[in-house]
């Protein structure tokens, strides 16, 4: 039986005797398509080839590509891990022909790999073929069924419909016919039952579809419409898990050596058996395989530069992370975090095909172990506010169980369980109406409707000068569209020739004017899509065809640039002070402010941020030229030396930045200074957390250093001329808020002094009510904390009871409410309950324990009303 490994080198040498181009994975994160969050498919960081816009080296072309889909057309994420086949991340092994062959070559390879090197039986397979659609008027794909028919028997050979024959990226782009090869894995005495055929494409789990060969000749538009492509291309696309189950001999993918050595890890981590069970029911082997799935995924993205976060693609890597930390935690009974430590074994098992992963693994794992640490405590948080809901009737409200899923990252299924162990269950129609609400709003927020490119002119390539000029006289527009985004429209204008430099690599696109003719159109931004420099304009020109000159905004440039070249400065004095690991994770430069992330274990002390300045200004003052190489082969500029990221898509020339080859050598597309003495002055002005093992510094150059600086020197005069220009500002500084401490002190003492005398007064003021003592009562106090322990003291002193305080804090009315433990235990009494309802008196909310509990308000004069409220409000709770 063949190893994965041992398939995936298969594939890439079978493809490579064909006189294909081997090529490495692109990053995962895909980071040049504004359409895609993630590379979906392997076809991606080829696209421009498909559409013309570039021309490949080699016109065969084979890898296998990191996938994920998880959100958009391909949401596979909450099938993940209940079935034996759905994934997040998954290997696709393709190969491709721009422009060269076609229909005969492609199914040809795809009959010799797979009888003769993997030894598939001829007779379990299957192919389908496009049957034609009437209203698109496309014919049947007969040339594809003849090719066929020299392999497969007819009734092996089936038409298919549009949905599974004609194979389309997205709503726009290219697209074409496909025919897909199926296998037959059931066992003689099944397939003796009834034939194959009547299986294909019928979700059977033991027929499946194992490769995809499309057939590129057309390309969406934007209307609907298609039109011809300028030449005719292959896309082969062949799950890798998929396969490997197939040669394998498995029933699921998850049971094959890919995912194997993860789940067994579990097993033992665990201690719960792995029981090979696809029943709904069966929780820790569906837990297992959610882990095996999703730290793959995970892994890789935070591999390949896309950090856990909020907004875009990483708040999709946090939520695939939380839900593995969710499956573990709630069927592994597993309370630490876990998921980090698998990452030396996904390191060791991709070392061979995806090195990215060994090189960076401790980096990762640290990462992940800070999301998971931030997460469980997250789930706990979650915990307690499900103890504290109204639950009445035994019923969770939809939108209690919803703001559980929104806020505290609970799946429905968790709320479910918890609910069914004390007795409740949940309005999941309520649930479900308050998701559907939320994802209305998502749409609406992210809706933006692009228009089909509209060709002014016919041009090859475009060409980028913004390395040499900023201003072009003979340029003409080759394409323009309308983007509408949140019924606002947009236009966007592609240029032959340039000199805007667009957004990629954390730089900000430039900004500046066009003049078609006489007339002058505003430049908004510069975004990048694939390999086109898209200029965002405020309208389109009333002659889009007239000559343009293509004026960037000097000064805006020039100021980003200087920020640019700071951050490789920054870089090399990093690597100099904190070591060779502090590489870069991230940045975002303007011309306002440098951001970098970067890797680091702990904070940068002040001692080593004042080194990292010293260092760059230093560099900035030695007026070190810029060396700058456009076109090195990238092998030659590993052996340089030069700096290269994880993440970062290179090509076989690549340009090269130098500012003191002993120094700081990178592989750059962005904009720098002639040399460095053009920077003037950096200035670090923040350093933070982003998040574990990674840092951010924000740094400031040229002019908004000095203006920095300036500001701060004020500050500190202003400050001076308060204190009457002492001789050491600090030092009195320092003084002062010692001062301050000691009579914060001071103040407290008297506070609690003021409480003391109180309590003997209110302890005679508490009432027998129904078996325990009751107290309420509006203080002379406006510290909550001595409130706080008032009421502790009050409440160890009368034994059983409920107390509720009210006050006045900072002009702000503030309620107190504490039930001894036995009243909460013995009469299901509740104080966050309880200070809930009466808040309304005071126009506030507030909530908490069910011991304890504290609200605040807007209306002082509803106190009173408040605490005459608590004897009816306890009364109906009897």
């Amino acid at each position: 039986m063949m190893t994965a490994t041992e398939i995936r080198t298969a594939f890439l040498d079978f493809f490579a005797s064909k006189q294909h181009k081997i090529v490495p994975s692109a990053p995962i994160v895909n980071k040049d398509d504004p359409t895609l969050m993630f590379t979906n498919a392997g076809m991606n960081q080829f696209k421009d080839f498909f559409l013309g816009n570039k021309i490949p080296d080699n016109p065969r072309i084979a890898d296998t590509q990191k996938c994920m889909r998880v959100s958009g057309k391909h949401n596979d994420l909450e099938d993940v891990g209940y079935d034996g086949t759905h994934h997040t991340m998954f290997e696709m092994l393709g190969n491709w022909s721009i422009g060269d062959y076609f229909k005969e070559e492609a199914i040809s390879w795809s009959w010799e790999l797979l009888t003769e090197v993997y030894g598939i039986p001829a007779d379990r397979l299957y192919a389908t073929v496009f049957g034609g659609d009437e209203r698109e008027k496309l014919d049947r794909d007969d040339e594809s069924l003849q090719i066929w028919l020299r392999f497969l028997p007819r009734d092996h050979i089936l038409y298919g419909s549009k949905k599974d024959n004609f194979w389309e990226m997205g709503d726009t782009g290219p697209c074409g016919p496909c025919t897909e090869i199926h296998v037959d894995l059931r066992s003689p005495e099944e397939r003796a039952k009834s034939p194959g055929h009547d299986l294909v494409n019928q979700d059977h789990p033991r027929v499946v579809e194992i490769w995809n060969n499309v057939f590129i000749q057309f390309n969406r538009k934007a209307d609907g419409s298609l039109e011809s492509l300028p030449a005719k291309h292959v896309d082969t696309g062949m799950g890798f898990e998929r396969l490997c189950m197939v040669l394998q001999g498995k029933t699921a993918t998850y049971d094959t050596d890919i995912f194997t050595p993860v789940i067994q890890y579990t097993e033992k981590a665990s201690g719960k058996p792995y029981t090979f069970s696809y029943d709904r029911s069966a929780k820790s082997d569906i837990a297992m395989r959610v882990i095996a799935d999703h730290i793959r995924s995970v892994a890789f993205t935070i591999a390949d530069g896309q950090l856990p976060s909020n907004s875009g693609p990483g708040y999709v890597v946090r939520r695939i992370l939380r839900r593995a930390v969710r499956y573990y935690y709630s069927f592994l009974d597993i309370r630490q975090p876990y998921l980090h430590t698998l990452i030396p074994l996904l390191a060791d098992l991709f070392a061979g095909i995806f090195p990215e992963l060994k090189a960076q693994q401790t980096q990762i794992a640290r990462i992940i172990e800070g999301e998971e640490a931030s997460f469980l405590h997250t789930l706990e948080n979650g915990l307690r506010r499900l103890d504290n809901l109204e639950v009445h009737n035994g019923l969770i409200k939809g939108d209690d169980a919803f703001e559980l899923y929104d806020t505290y990252g609970f799946p429905i299924d968790l709320t479910r369980l918890i609910a069914a162990e004390k007795g409740w269950s949940v309005d999941e129609a309520g649930f479900e109406k308050a998701l559907q609400s939320q994802k209305e709003r998502s749409r609406a927020d992210a809706q933006k409707a692009v228009g089909d490119w509209q060709t002014v002119r016919q041009g090859e390539e475009v060409t980028f000068v913004g390395y040499d000029y900023l201003r072009t006289t003979d340029t003409y527009a080759l394409k323009y569209r309308t983007v509408k985004v949140k019924d606002k429209d947009q236009y966007q204008i592609v240029l032959a020739s340039t000199p805007f430099y667009a957004e990629s690599g954390g730089q900000a696109g430039d900004t500046g004017l066009l003049f078609f003719g006489a007339e002058q159109i505003k430049v908004l931004d510069t975004q990048k899509e694939n390999d086109l420099i898209i200029h965002v304009v405020d309208r389109l020109p009333a002659h889009i065809d007239a000559t343009v000159t293509a004026q960037v905004d000097a000064g805006k440039r020039r100021a980003t640039s200087c920020n640019h070249s700071a951050t490789h400065l920054m870089h090399a004095a990093m690597h100099r002070i904190l070591g060779q690991h502090a590489l870069q994770k991230g940045q975002d430069v303007n011309d306002q402010r440098l951001r970098f992330d970067f890797s680091h274990f702990q904070k940068v002390t002040d001692e080593e941020i004042a080194q990292i300045e010293a260092l760059v200004n230093q560099k900035i003052r030695e007026d070190i030229p810029l060396e700058e190489d456009r076109a090195v082969p990238i092998e030659e500029a590993r052996q340089l030396g030069a700096m290269m990221l994880f993440g970062e898509k290179y090509g076989e020339k690549v340009r090269v930045v130098t500012f003191d080859g002993s120094f700081s050598r990178e592989l750059c597309g962005g904009t720098h200074v002639p040399a460095t003495g053009h920077i003037g002055q950096f200035k670090i002005v923040a350093e933070s957390a982003v998040a574990a093992g990674i840092r951010r510094i924000e740094a400031v150059t040229a002019d908004t250093a000095e203006q920095f600086i300036n500001r701060e020197l004020e500050e500190l005069e202003a400050i001076r001329l308060l204190l009457k220009n002492p001789k050491n500002t600090a030092k009195l500084v320092a003084d002062l808020q010692e001062e301050n401490r000691q009579l914060r002190k001071e103040v407290e003492k008297m506070l609690a002094a003021q409480a003391g005398a109180l309590k003997g007064e209110l302890l005679a003021k508490a009432e027998a009510h129904d078996g325990y003592k009751l107290l309420c009562a509006n203080l002379p106090l406006s510290d909550a904390n001595a409130i706080k322990n008032l009421a502790y003291q009050l409440e160890k002193e009368l034994g059983d009871a409920v107390i509720v305080l009210g006050a006045v804090a900072g002009d702000k009315p503030l309620l107190t409410v504490i039930i001894s433990q036995s009243l909460v235990d013995t009469r299901g009494l509740h104080a966050g309950n309880m200070v809930r309802e009466l808040a309304k008196h005071i126009q506030g909310g507030g909530g908490g324990q069910p011991f304890f509990a504290t609200a605040g308000g807007k209306d002082a004069s509803g106190l009173e009303a408040a605490l005459l409220a608590v004897r009816p409000l306890l009364e109906s709770q009897q």
